[in-house]
């Protein structure tokens, strides 16, 4: 590990020992205040004009100084009173896949109006007013791998009204994100969902042609007749019993694992009972929100080292 690393690992530990748990209340011993750029030029501003009136005894440099110096006292209990007392908590988004974003609603409450309160994130920030004592922004957070990923630490602060200090705190969220395996379709889950290979009694009707449409599904002796260009159209394939098999499918064990992702929600589309086969566990067929809920979390706790069991269900 190198320096810059161990040094962000310090802090970062340093930071989540300092950090407030989500609904509670924010206390005073647990929100700092430090100076911003334009602060320090404030307080420079400040010594040199205090300066300059006792060099050349000049009352309305000491007056100036003064008036600066009370201005920045008071900016600095507006800004330590706008952040005491908050509470975050956080909505958890239903479901993520590897590839995407997960998008974390912050909900920020504060018994009485805040103004411009900054909520940052996973490299993302919003900041919020809160004219009724509540707000809520989101936090998009990279879902680039499958499996559990916890919820990083927020930060919450203000630099209202001046802009002089920035008053902050950690909120640590103590939770973690399931995120699936990224859908791949392959040619069995694609003939799945479009239906290809059913007979001629299964023909529905006719659309109008889009592009991207199979040219063996082309009307063609209805475009001859009318000169209008239709697509044939099948009804949707009768409800199937499978099994999902992890060793049925081609690649590296993510690949895999994506596939039956793919295969799992188009089942579950289709309205198939379906059962999942991974190493060393299987999760008995079935059909419906839970089914596809189990399938799919085995499919983003799943170790291919280990091959251990993820749900309660599983034999």
């Amino acid at each position: 590990m190198g320096v810059g690393a161990a040094a962000r690992a310090r802090r970062h530990r340093w930071h989540r020992r300092l950090a407030v748990p989500l609904n509670q209340a924010l206390p005073q011993r647990r929100l700092f205040l430090l100076p911003t750029r334009f602060g320090a030029g404030w307080a420079v501003l400040v010594l040199v004009l205090v300066l300059f009136g006792i060099n050349y005894q000049n009352t309305l440099a000491y007056i100036l100084a003064f008036w600066l110096f009370a201005l920045a006292t008071v900016t600095l209990l507006r800004t330590w009173r706008n952040l005491l007392g908050i509470r975050v908590s956080l909505r958890l988004p239903h479901e993520v896949f590897a590839g995407s974003e997960a998008r974390l609603g912050v909900v920020v409450s504060g018994g009485r109006a805040r103004t411009a309160v900054e909520v940052h994130g996973a490299g993302t920030g919003s900041v919020l007013d809160l004219p009724e004592g509540q707000g809520e922004s989101v936090l998009a957070m990279p879902a680039a791998r499958r499996g559990v990923q916890p919820v990083p630490l927020l930060r919450v602060e203000s630099r209202w009204p001046l802009g002089l200090v920035r008053a902050l705190a950690w909120i640590d969220a103590d939770q973690t994100l399931l995120i699936y395996p990224q859908p791949h379709e392959d040619d069995e889950t694609f003939h799945r969902r479009v239906g290809a290979g059913l007979e001629a009694s299964d023909f529905a009707g006719l659309r109008r042609a889009e592009p991207g449409d199979s040219p063996a599904r082309l009307a063609w002796k209805q475009w001859s007749r009318t000169g209008v260009l239709s697509t044939k159209v099948f009804s949707v394939p009768p409800r199937q019993q499978v099994w999902l098999d992890y060793d049925s499918c081609q690649g590296d064990p993510e690949r895999r694992l994506s596939t039956l992702c793919a295969r799992v929600l188009v089942h579950h589309s289709a309205g198939d009972r379906y059962g999942l086969r991974l190493p060393g566990s299987t999760l008995p067929q079935g059909q419906g929100a839970r089914q596809r809920r189990e399938a799919l979390e085995a499919l983003a706790r799943f170790d291919p080292e280990l091959a251990t069991p993820t749900s309660t269900r599983w034999q």
